[in-house]
């Protein structure tokens, strides 16, 4: 390893038995000389600790912004993408294992500084980057020092996570991030432990922090996998959670699920489970609901909490039209809730 090209990591501490604990996520891997944390981009190396994906990105992408997925955060914008190798969970069903289950010596990674990444945002005109693809929760640091440069340049910033991080570490990471989605995996500790190799009580954590102690637009995806967490009362009791701690305005997307991985086995997620999971949810309450990773324009649209008239139309990740007026329904002039500006 050539720690000269390498950046000393945040969030470690040294234990009595010569071994580095990692204090990023809840994992808190113990790691030994020369060896790497379950995420395989944080390494101990003579008793400190480097991150080696710093400045190392699997590569760019222009999105639009509704396919992290965020639709009420400058619906119809595009976003720069990008992620690096590793992640800090195991999920058996990844639908980006050939980035998250990486290491950065099997994947044709580029250098970019922050600096570079943050004119590569301004030479495409993107107004916001994004942190995707594998969980940036594990390269936390690059992400402070993007963010920064990006607010100094007026440019948004964005996380696409499982929401798996440390109380203490979130609140740096964080400091600088303007809107989130957050994978709800599951809504069981059996799901979370077998599936995921992590636990549902730490996102949930997660989520209840974004929404009542930071100014962080927060939305919710849930994966839908046939037969492990799909089942209505699961969507009901996971709808009702939200309710009750989060509120009836954060935007819920149910997606469907196709074989990958270590679940080749499973069957694609069926059409109608999104469709009767989104009609569980805005019958419990819930005002924003969207089906994503098939064909539903009725699913995937924006409709006034108040008067239910559509306002933003969509066809899987564009937009066909946006008949908000200032951020409010053009008809009953009910605000719609989120960042359009």
């Amino acid at each position: 390893m050539d720690k000269n090209n390498l950046k000393i990591a945040k969030w470690w501490e040294h234990t009595n038995n010569e071994k580095i604990l990692c204090t990023l996520c809840p994992r808190y891997c113990k790691i030994g000389e020369g060896q790497m944390g379950f995420c395989y981009i944080r390494q101990n190396h003579n008793g400190t600790l480097y991150t080696t994906g710093y400045g190392k990105p699997s590569g760019f992408a222009i999105d639009p912004i509704e396919k992290k997925p965020l639709n009420h955060f400058l619906p119809g914008s595009s976003i720069l993408s990008f992620g690096t190798a590793g992640c800090n969970l195991g999920c058996k069903f990844c639908q980006n294992w050939s980035i998250s289950k990486a290491k950065l010596d099997e994947l044709n990674s580029v250098s970019a500084s922050p600096e570079m990444v943050v004119e590569l945002a301004k030479q495409y005109k993107t107004p916001s980057i994004a942190f995707t693809y594998n969980d940036p929760t594990i390269f936390g640091e690059y992400v402070i020092d993007i963010s920064e440069i990006a607010h100094s340049e007026n440019i948004k910033n964005i996380m696409v996570t499982a929401g798996y991080i440390d109380k203490e570490a979130r609140k740096e990471i964080y400091k600088n991030i303007d809107a989130a989605n957050v994978d709800l995996k599951g809504f069981t500790e059996r799901f979370y432990h077998n599936l995921t190799y992590s636990h549902l009580d730490d996102v949930l954590d997660t989520l209840t922090w974004l929404i009542k102690d930071t100014n962080v637009w927060t939305e919710i995806t849930t994966l839908l996998i046939p037969g492990e967490n799909d089942s209505p009362d699961e969507i009901k009791k996971e709808c009702n959670w939200i309710l009750e701690n989060l509120g009836d305005t954060v935007p819920l997307h149910f997606t469907a699920f196709h074989p990958d991985y270590r679940m080749i086995d499973k069957s694609p997620t069926p059409a109608q489970t999104l469709i009767s999971s989104r009609e569980i949810a805005i019958k419990a309450g819930i005002k924003y609901c969207y089906v994503g990773n098939i064909s539903n324009s009725i699913g995937q649209s924006t409709f006034c909490k108040k008067c239910n008239t559509p306002l933003i139309s969509r066809d899987w990740h564009s937009v066909i039209s946006n008949k908000t007026i200032m951020g409010k329904c053009f008809k009953c002039g009910e605000i719609l809730d989120g960042v359009f500006e």
